[in-house]
């Protein structure tokens, strides 16, 4: 197969997207939005919450990725996503939360997930994607779970690439089915396991976002703000997420690995 050398515009794009993924992690601004370290944070999380999460966690995936598939409107490829809109209406969500106190918060979870769901799929739409795809769809779910790290990692965890090599079977394996099956699949042991694997990884972020939300002074203002920061965290790495598969469709996975690891951050 001929090499085929990079557009100045695509090489533009690929250093866009590394610069969107690889940017401080949303732990990070969580710890600063709270003031203190995540370490700190979470002392503030009772054990019943922490133990709640572990099953909301999934609920919520699953329930935000059915959900989004049954309602989200097919746009035109090129649509500009509403980013905006998706952003205050997580605000909304999080600011009632708070406001109504801790004990509200897991029962927010899943509508703040379908919210951040539909997003993330508005923008793989905007790139060109067809949000009817299964690989589509699966990795519209991927990533959630690009915001942080797995229990498991070590400090090579928190690579773009390396995060996509820990889910690559049960992507392959889960896309294959939902291509037979269609949406009938979802529910199938195999993409639930996919899920679980998500869930794994995203439950550590929720973790942080209801402890810090916990934290004494925060309040309905502080539930607001950590959604916020939670929906541009997920827009920005959905951006740099579907702009690096448009780009592997057109010069291959290893050309734009490759390329994308030589680049500076």
């Amino acid at each position: 197969m001929q090499d085929i050398q990079f557009s100045e515009t695509d090489l533009e794009q690929l250093r866009g997207a590394k610069k969107l993924l690889e940017r401080p992690s949303l732990t990070a601004k969580l710890a600063t939005a709270a003031g203190a370290p995540i370490e700190k944070v979470l002392n503030y999380l009772p054990a019943k919450v922490r133990q709640g999460l572990h099953s909301a966690t999934q609920k919520s995936l699953q329930a935000a990725y059915e959900t989004a598939l049954q309602t989200f409107p097919p746009r035109e490829i090129g649509w500009a996503p509403q980013n905006a809109k998706h952003r205050w209406s997580v605000i909304a969500t999080g600011g009632i939360s708070g406001f109504l106190g801790p004990w509200t918060m897991l029962a927010e979870l899943p509508i703040s997930t379908t919210l951040m769901m539909r997003s993330i799929m508005d923008v793989a739409q905007s790139e060109g994607h067809d949000i009817n795809d299964p690989h589509v769809k699966l990795a519209c779910l991927e990533v959630f779970a690009l915001g942080g790290p797995s229990p498991e990692d070590d400090g090579a965890g928190s690579g773009y690439f390396y995060t996509r090599a820990l889910f690559g079977r049960g992507f392959t394996k889960a896309s294959r089915l939902l291509l037979t099956h269609g949406t009938a699949g979802v529910a199938s042991p195999i993409v639930s396991k996919f899920l679980s694997q998500i869930a794994s990884r995203f439950e550590i972020l929720l973790t942080e976002k209801v402890a810090t939300q916990m934290v004494p002074v925060l309040g309905a203002v502080g539930g607001a703000g950590i959604n916020a920061l939670f929906m541009d965290h997920f827009q920005q790495t959905a951006r740099g997420h579907f702009i690096m598969r448009r780009l592997e469709k057109k010069y291959g996975e290893e050309k734009i690995k490759t390329s994308y690891e030589s680049l500076p951050i």
